[in-house]
């Protein structure tokens, strides 16, 4: 894959027509540091928005028979993870048949080891990888946050996505992929779509991150303003939006 693709700056635009601003992987944890010291919401808050929002668009992409079918939600022990936790928890209320499979239960941080512990009252528990046959794979292994390739369990769960069949939904960025500058400095999730967070990240590309959406977690206005960003809110009446670049 080309390197250094990624260009802090560039817009993405909405179906509408509203440019949204990308940032790189230090903005967007700027971003966060503003909103969890600064503005609201928490990461608690975020996490659930998060979480949420990406059960909207898994339901989207399932259609008509999304209580019918079956998902395996693919977490990792960070943020990304929790996300993917709390999303496993909304299916799993809805009935949906869900397989929760996390990297490493032990190690998991404390705002995604609050949402394991809420997810466990739906009355399951992380599973490990197996023959699941799912009709939907959500992948929250990495996000963001990349710092080399992907080793141990993270690697074995991105190879069983991509050699399951199934198509893959990525949380913020496909796992693998550098959210700043696109390169994939080793293997990576072949994603169908991404829902990104807050705001697109400037390694996102339609190669590899498959089809795009936006999801709002809560974050107010004065939040990317204290970022230097020229921000327009592009939501609407929606909670997920897609959003290419031009």
């Amino acid at each position: 894959m080309e390197k250094g693709r990624g260009i802090p700056g560039i817009g993405f635009f909405t179906d509408r027509g509203i440019e949204v601003p990308s940032v790189t992987e230090a903005q967007m944890r700027e971003l966060d540091r503003i909103a969890v010291e600064e503005t609201g919401p928490n990461l608690y808050q975020m996490m659930e928005n998060a979480g949420r929002d990406l059960v909207l668009k898994a339901i989207d992409m399932l259609g008509e028979k999304w209580a019918s079918s079956s998902l395996v939600v693919l977490a990792g022990t960070g943020g990304n993870g929790g996300g993917g936790i709390c999303a496993a928890r909304h299916l799993a209320n809805r009935g949906v048949h869900v397989k929760l499979v996390i990297s490493n239960v032990e190690r998991l941080g404390d705002v995604p080891s609050f949402q394991y512990e809420v997810y466990k009252n739906t009355g399951s528990r992380a599973q490990k990888l197996s023959d699941f046959g799912p009709g939907l794979i959500i992948d929250a292994i990495v996000g963001y946050g990349l710092k080399s390739a992907p080793h141990g369990a993270a690697l074995e769960m991105i190879n069983w996505a991509n050699g399951s069949g199934a198509p893959v939904l990525s949380l913020d960025a496909p796992s693998g992929v550098d959210s700043t500058t696109g390169e994939s400095p080793g293997e990576y999730i072949k994603a169908k779509c991404t829902i990104t967070l807050a705001l697109p990240k400037t390694g996102l590309f339609p190669d590899t991150a498959g089809d795009l959406f936006l999801a709002d977690i809560g974050i107010p206005e004065r939040a990317y303003k204290k970022l230097g960003l020229s921000y327009v809110p592009p939501f609407g009446n929606r909670f997920v939006i897609p959003i290419h670049k031009r």
